[in-house]
C-alpha cells in the first residue's frame, strides 16, 4: 500500500500488515475515508493512523501466523 502525505513523503507498507485489507475485495479497499489522522474503512472496521505508519507499525489488534503469498 502506498500513501502520499501532504508534505510530499511517500510511505509504502506491506498490505500483509493489515489482514482485513489483505483479504478484502478491491471494491472494499477503495471504500476508504481519509482524514488528517489516518485512513478508515467503515465496511471493514479498519483504521490506520498516519502516526502508526510513520512508526512502522502494522495492525496492532491481530497478528496472523502467516499470510499466503498472492498467486
Amino acid at each position: 500500500m502506498w500513501i502520499t502525505l501532504d508534505d510530499g513523503r511517500v510511505l509504502g507498507v506491506p498490505l500483509a500488515w493489515f489482514p482485513r485489507l489483505f483479504y478484502a475485495t478491491p471494491e472494499q479497499r477503495v471504500a476508504c475515508r481519509i482524514s488528517s489522522r489516518g485512513l478508515h474503512w467503515e465496511g471493514l472496521d479498519e483504521d490506520i493512523s498516519i502516526a502508526g505508519l510513520l512508526a512502522g507499525r502494522g495492525n496492532q489488534t491481530h497478528r496472523p501466523r502467516s499470510i499466503p503469498s498472492a498467486a
